[in-house]
Order: structure tokens, then sequence, then C-alpha cells
């Protein structure tokens, strides 16, 4: 079966930090550039960051600012998502997919479709 799956989500306290992880399975994704995306309650689902398939780019959205940081083990099939100093304001479902390699981090083919997604919790 064809899918990619987060985890390493869970309840931190501000300041604190999570290491998510996305995992492809039946398929090899070093050849996909892979996002990141969240939603967080009663917003819409935003981009996060995108990573190209050789790694020699990475994209974030704005509001990222310099925090988070993605990366991509080809080897293990995996892509992570660094996020440190995290604020209630991060927490959200986070997800992975396919993405377009462009300043604007947005969905893209093939693997376009969600997940369960990794809940990240910011909270004292």
């Amino acid at each position: 079966q064809v899918q990619l799956e987060e985890s390493g989500g869970g309840l931190v306290q501000p300041g604190g930090s999570l290491r998510l992880s996305c995992t492809a399975s039946g398929f090899s994704l070093e050849n996909y550039p892979i996002g990141w995306f969240r939603q967080a309650p009663g917003k819409e689902r935003e981009g996060v960051s995108c990573i190209a398939s050789g790694a020699s780019s990475t994209y974030y959205a704005d509001f990222v600012q310099g925090r988070f940081t993605t990366s991509r083990d080809n080897g293990n099939n995996t892509v992570y998502l660094q996020l440190p100093s995290l604020t209630p304001g991060d927490t959200a479902v986070y997800y992975c997919a396919t993405c377009l390699p462009a300043d604007i981090v947005v969905v893209a083919p093939p693997y376009d479709y969600w997940g369960q997604g990794t809940q990240v919790t910011v909270s004292s």
C-alpha cells in the first residue's frame, strides 16, 4: 500500500521542541519533493515547508521565520520537520504530502492526499 505516515507529535510546554517524521511505504520518496502542512482548530490547512527531492532546496512559509527546519533521510525513506521553540500558536495537526518546490508551499501530485496526521499540542 502506498502511503505517507506522520509521527512524532505530542504535548509539549511552550518553548519545547519536537521532531516530526514522515515515512513512506510502498514507494521511495527520494524522487519527490515532500512538504509539511498543518491545520489548527477552526482554521484552514496551510503549508509549512517543502524540501526538494535532492534536498538541494528548502522552502518555508513566511510564518516559520527561521524557526523550523525540514530535512530528509532518503536511506530511511523519511522526511523530518524539526520544531524548536514551540508556541501555543503552533498547535495543529501536522501532515505531510508531496509538494511543489516553490516559495509558496502548496500540495502537489502525486501524493496529494491527507493521512491521519500527527497532533502537536503546545500548552502549559
